[in-house]
């Protein structure tokens, strides 16, 4: 349940549009809306300022449709993650207004599109790991933040990472997606005074183990202000950022 919906119930309330009853009505399923099969959480926006995000795998369509309908009564913006074209498919049958965003695999409703001042840079080493690095991107967009996006800087050729130093100077997070060894995160760390959230992928030869070898590698940075989520974890990494960003916000 989003805050700005409250808060607009709360204004009409005060100005006679609504009446308590129906006030009441709409806050009947606070904190949380049983379906039977899944209890959705209207509370967390106001706790974490972003409401209860979908994870596909492992749902049935018909759950996931259900889910993302309740959502979208109470929440102008909703994400369901991991998700493919026939999920989409099915969401859009009941929910026109919802949107797919194949490369990060998301689908979702974005209803408030305002951004903030504060910029996010989401840096890929490889083409191989875009799926990781849009759903960062799209999950921070759609949660408020503009985000800028440099693909393919690789330490395999530093010189693509430094034509873009001036780009990098003007975020204030940065989200690093690499696989293969996940040297990227550690040489952007010597480089920059930002706050770096470092996503290890899956994506390498034999010795990467699926995703052990950047994580480790990561883990171990000498380089300083870097974090680390979860491997393939991008949707981890957007919400991180987008949360150290709003800090910057605030006045």
């Amino acid at each position: 349940m989003d805050k700005e919906m409250i808060l607009n119930w709360l204004h009409e309330l005060a100005q006679g549009q609504l009446s308590p009853d129906e006030v009441l009505k709409k806050l009947a399923d606070f904190p949380y809306q049983d379906l039977g099969f899944a209890n959705i959480d209207s509370h967390r926006n106001l706790r974490n300022g972003n409401s209860e995000v979908i994870y596909c795998p492992g749902k049935s369509v018909d759950q996931i449709v259900q889910i993302f309908r309740a959502l979208a009564e109470k929440s102008q913006n909703v994400i369901a993650t991991r998700a493919g074209r026939r999920v989409f498919q099915a969401v859009q049958s009941q929910i026109p207004d919802a949107e797919y965003y194949q490369a990060a695999r998301i689908v979702a409703l974005w209803r408030n599109r305002k951004l903030t001042r504060g910029i996010i840079g989401v840096l890929a080493a490889g083409t191989a790991d875009l799926n990781v690095a849009e759903e960062a991107c799209t999950t921070a967009e759609i949660m408020g933040s503009k985000v800028i996006k440099i693909y393919d800087v690789g330490v395999a050729g530093i010189h693509r990472l430094f034509d873009k130093r001036e780009l990098i100077e003007q975020c204030r997070v940065l989200i690093v997606v690499a696989g293969m060894e996940g040297a990227l995160a550690s040489v952007v760390g010597g480089l920059v005074d930002k706050p770096i959230v470092a996503v290890p992928t899956s994506i390498g030869y034999g010795s990467n183990f699926k995703g052990v070898a950047p994580l480790l590698s990561m883990l171990n940075s000498c380089a300083s202000g870097i974090g680390v989520v979860n491997i393939d974890n991008g949707f981890g990494a957007g919400v991180l950022a987008h949360r150290i960003n709003l800090l910057g916000e605030i006045k």
